[in-house]
C-alpha cells in the first residue's frame, strides 16, 4: 500500500516513444497537424440532446432528473468533453479562434465555464506529465492524504471530482490562467446558464450539472481518469489506454498512449497509429472495461490516489513549447535518461 507518490528520476516517456516510432514508420507524420472538422456535428448532435433532455425534465420529480442524467446525460456530457479536448489542442479547426468557439459552444450544456481554461492547464499536462507544479492531472498531496484508500473516500472523491480539479489549479502559480477568452467562456456561460433558468426553470440547470458531475466521476465513465495514469497494472507504467466499446461514443479517447505520443492527431486517426506501430502498444497493459475499472478502484486498497509517478525533472521542454507540433518537439528537445525510483 503506498503512502506517497511514485518518485521518477526520468523524463516522461512519451516524447522518446514519438521519436522511436517516427524513425521506424515515418508514414505516421502525415497524420500529424490533421484536422477534423467534422467533430463539429458531433457538438451540434450533443449540446442538442442535452438541451432537449434539460427540457423534458424540467418539471419531473428528483429522482426521475438523477437517474436521466446518470444513465443518459452522462454519456454526451462526456463526449463534449472529449471535445473540449479536441479543441484545447486545435484539432477541429485550422484556426485556433475558430477551436476556441467550438470549445466554448461544447461547454453550454455543462454549465460551469471550465473550457478554456483546461486547454490553458491541459496542454502543460502534455509538456510536464507528472511535475506537480506544472501538472493539473495529479492529485495534491493533501487529496491523496484526505481520501486515503479506502472504498467512502474514494467515491467521495470521485462523486466531487470537478471540485477537487478546480482547487488543484490554485497550485499552479507559474502559469497565467486569466486571459480574454476565459472571460469570454464565463460571459457566454453565463448568459447560457441565465436563458435556462428564465425558460426551463432552475431543475434543468440542475440536470445539466449533475451531467457534468456524473460524467467525470461517480459513474462507471469516471474509470477514464483511473485508466489514464494511475499505477493499476504495472508499477512502472505511467499511461494506459482502454481498448473498449465506450470508444465508440467517446471519439476513441481510450487510446490515450496514442494521443500523448502523437497529441497532434485527431481522435478519427488515433486508431491508425496503434494499427501502423503494433510493436510499440502490443507490449504495454491496456484496460477493456470501465465498469470493472470503476469497482476495482473503489475496494481495491492497494489502488490509491498515491498511485501517480511524480518528477522533478522538466527536461529542456519551456512553456512555450506548447504550441510545436510532436514532429518538431521530439527534433528539438534532448531527452533526459532515468530510471523510475
Amino acid at each position: 500500500m503506498l503512502t506517497d507518490f511514485v518518485r521518477s528520476n526520468a523524463s516522461e516517456p512519451h516524447r522518446i516513444r514519438t521519436r522511436q516510432i517516427l524513425k521506424s514508420h515515418p508514414e505516421l507524420k502525415k497524420l500529424i497537424g490533421q484536422k477534423n472538422p467534422n467533430t463539429i456535428w458531433v457538438i451540434l448532435a450533443c449540446v442538442s440532446l442535452m438541451t432537449g433532455m434539460a427540457w423534458l425534465v424540467r418539471d419531473q420529480s428528483w429522482w426521475v432528473i438523477i437517474a436521466a442524467a446518470w444513465f443518459i446525460g452522462a454519456f454526451p456530457a462526456h463526449t463534449l468533453f472529449v471535445c473540449i479536448h479536441e479543441a484545447a489542442h486545435n484539432l477541429i479547426f485550422r484556426k485556433p479562434t475558430a477551436n476556441m468557439w467550438a470549445a466554448i459552444f461544447a461547454n453550454l450544456p455543462t454549465i460551469l465555464p471550465t473550457a478554456l481554461s483546461f486547454k490553458n492547464f491541459h496542454i502543460k499536462h502534455h509538456a510536464f506529465q507528472g511535475v506537480h507544479e506544472l501538472d493539473a492531472d495529479l492529485p495534491d498531496w493533501y487529496e491523496a492524504k484526505l481520501i486515503n484508500n479506502y472504498a467512502i473516500g474514494k467515491a467521495l472523491w470521485l462523486l466531487f471530482f470537478p471540485i477537487f480539479q478546480a482547487i488543484r489549479t490554485l497550485r499552479m502559480y507559474e502559469l497565467a490562467v486569466i486571459d480574454k477568452w476565459v472571460l469570454a467562456n464565463i460571459l457566454v456561460q453565463l448568459v447560457f446558464d441565465t436563458l435556462i433558468v428564465v425558460l426551463f426553470g432552475w431543475k434543468a440547470l440542475a440536470f445539466m450539472l449533475l451531467c457534468l458531475f456524473f460524467s467525470v466521476g461517480l459513474h462507471p465513465l469516471g474509470a477514464r481518469w483511473i485508466q489514464e495514469h494511475y499505477l493499476t497494472l504495472d508499477p512502472e507504467q505511467e499511461t494506459y489506454s482502454y481498448y473498449g466499446g465506450l470508444n465508440s461514443v467517446n471519439l476513441n479517447v481510450g487510446f490515450h498512449n496514442e494521443h500523448h505520443d502523437f497529441p497532434s492527431i485527431p481522435w478519427n486517426r488515433l486508431p491508425e497509429i496503434k494499427k501502423s506501430a503494433p510493436e510499440y502498444y502490443d507490449t504495454l497493459k491496456f484496460h477493456t472495461s470501465y465498469v470493472r475499472l470503476f469497482f476495482r478502484f473503489l475496494f481495491d486498497q492497494e489502488i490509491s490516489l498515491y498511485s501517480r509517478i511524480v518528477r522533478k525533472e522538466r527536461g529542456r521542454v519551456t512553456v512555450a513549447d506548447q504550441s510545436k507540433p510532436d514532429l518538431e518537439l521530439v527534433q528539438s528537445q534532448a531527452i533526459p535518461t532515468g530510471s523510475v525510483a
